[in-house]
């Protein structure tokens, strides 16, 4: 173990990663890291503790006065309305020359969670704390939190670019019903997302089953999107159907790494979007998983749930001709 780092220290490079924020206690987490580190964790939340690592607690303030006005704030970010690939994506993006993949540091989602006037507090040095890395010509790639996509516009500076991930309402729900975690993350989500809903206009009945609580994240977290498009003038988006990637996946991640300004040759995207990643699952490399297994789930589930699904994504229409938000929602899914 270490001691507790330096202005410089922090300031220097990504080794000092800020993990976590207690905003009561005004207290960052720092978790000593280098490249191999970054390139294995599937999540920088608190999962990469059950593993030994350098954990330091220090005050906000000494993190605030280690940023300089001049610092680098060019990270780019992937947000998105979960289990739409994310990890994949950020997994394939780390394997290009040049790039550090960052992957949901449990920060952002501390930030998320705060109440406004608290998160407004520190907010300011996070888009710098975000875009250290370890060689000048290396540019972040920082995945947040699903529902971190509520803050997207002050994580993002002018200027700066965001990839947004999602699926149609019809996939989603159907791949939420594939899996047993899935639907129990759904059920602990509820209250959250129906909170967040209302915050947007928008009041949707009371679920009754798994279904239509499926139907009812997938509008939470993709009208979470549309609202941070909206408030985001000045930056560069790119939106991404995740069914569509991977039915071109080198096509899609080379359009990706254009859009993110990564100066990759063909060849090397082919290699990355064409190997082994694609056939694991991103977020335990120790399964098995594929496009076409993804493909099997989602029409297994759509079978055995083809009325529901149809009823859910019927409420989800009826709310939009009320909901300006939603209706954008459903429009770009293919959905109106």
């Amino acid at each position: 173990m270490s001691s507790a780092p330096t202005r410089e220290e922090i300031a220097r490079d990504a080794k000092w990663l800020a993990q976590a924020l207690d905003p009561s206690a005004g207290q960052v987490r720092l978790v000593a890291m280098d490249r191999d580190s970054y390139r294995a964790a599937s999540f920088l939340d608190d999962r990469m503790l059950q593993a030994p690592v350098d954990a330091q607690v220090v005050p906000w303030s000494e993190v605030e006065a280690a940023m300089d006005v001049d610092d680098r704030c060019d990270a780019r970010w992937i947000f998105h309305i979960g289990h739409v690939g994310s990890t994949l994506v950020s997994r394939l993006l780390g394997e290009l020359p040049g790039l550090l993949a960052i992957r949901e540091p449990r920060l952002l989602r501390d930030l998320a969670l705060s109440p406004p006037i608290v998160r407004e507090r520190y907010l300011p040095p996070v888009a710098k704390l975000m875009s250290r890395v370890f060689a000048e010509k290396e540019v972040a790639c920082v995945k947040a939190t699903s529902f971190a996509g509520e803050i997207a516009p002050q994580l993002v500076p002018p200027g700066e670019r965001a990839l947004f991930m999602f699926a149609t309402p019809r996939n989603y729900v159907a791949s939420i019903l594939a899996g047993e975690n899935s639907v129990k993350e759904s059920h602990a989500l509820a209250a959250m997302r129906a909170d967040r809903l209302r915050g947007r206009g928008i009041t949707l009945p009371p679920a009754r089953r798994d279904v239509e609580l499926a139907a009812i994240g997938w509008a939470c977290e993709m009208t979470a999107l549309e609202a941070a498009a909206e408030a985001m003038p000045g930056r560069r988006i790119a939106w991404a159907d995740f069914d569509i990637m991977l039915g071109d996946m080198p096509g899609e991640l080379g359009r990706i790494a254009r859009f993110f300004g990564f100066q990759v040759a063909e060849a090397q995207v082919h290699d990355v979007a064409t190997g082994p990643l694609t056939a694991r699952y991103a977020k335990a490399l120790e399964h098995d998983y594929s496009a076409a297994l993804r493909r099997e789930l989602i029409d297994e589930a759509t079978e055995a749930n083809r009325a529901a699904i149809d009823d859910s994504l019927a409420m989800l229409a009826r709310e939009a001709e009320k909901s300006p938000l939603l209706a954008r929602a459903l429009e770009r899914a293919g959905e109106i």
